[in-house]
């Protein structure tokens, strides 16, 4: 029997904090309806949570890795003051032409890259195929894609309509489609997230 763990990879800006130009400080940060329902939920079904967020706004000298670092602890602080574990968060601060000096180049971290995805399965002996990704953008779809995730689901914004199985308006809606994938496993009794 395999050991290897499931996880729940999470985009930071569009998923667990509302997109906004380059999110850099706290008082900037406003986390999205839902997202701690969600954590909590993943977390009772065994999934472990990785954070995979591009940030090109260091690429671009608007904000610094110590600004990220500062304002990652921040977030993190917030999950486990309400019992959310988040494993990993792996960032890529590169961007290929319009980084600036050293931050001015490709990468295979940056989505729709694979590269914090596979650095993830490594670090945490993740099974990738029976994983979940949430991203609000097509890389990172393609992303999880490319790294092997069977279960990639895009959260939409509110001018978006996507026809498309795993594409949902709501934290809440990806919720209670966790719920049903995993139904089958017996783990799960009343631990569906519902609208506030």
């Amino acid at each position: 029997m395999s050991t290897l763990r499931k996880a729940l990879f999470l985009d930071r800006d569009g998923v667990i904090n509302v997109e906004k130009n380059y999110v850099y400080r706290i008082e900037d940060f406003d986390f999205i309806p839902g997202i701690f329902e969600l954590c909590t939920l993943a977390q009772q079904l065994g999934y472990r949570l990785v954070v995979i967020t591009n940030q090109a706004g260091i690429a671009r000298g608007l904000y610094s890795e110590a600004d990220f670092q500062h304002l990652t602890d921040w977030m993190l602080g917030e999950s486990q003051s309400r019992g959310i574990m988040i494993d990993r968060v792996y960032h890529c601060p590169f961007h290929p032409t319009a980084g600036i000096g050293e931050y001015r180049r490709d990468s295979f971290h940056r989505k729709p890259n694979p590269g914090m995805i596979l650095d993830a399965r490594d670090a945490l002996g993740l099974d990738l195929s029976n994983s979940v990704l949430v991203g609000d953008k097509d890389s990172d779809i393609e992303a999880g894609a490319a790294a092997g995730i069977q279960h990639k689901l895009k959260l939409l914004r509110a001018e978006e309509s996507n026809p498309a199985p795993l594409a949902f308006s709501t934290l809440h809606a990806i919720g209670d489609w966790l719920v049903q994938l995993n139904r089958s496993d017996g783990q799960v009794k009343s631990t569906a997230v519902t609208p506030p």
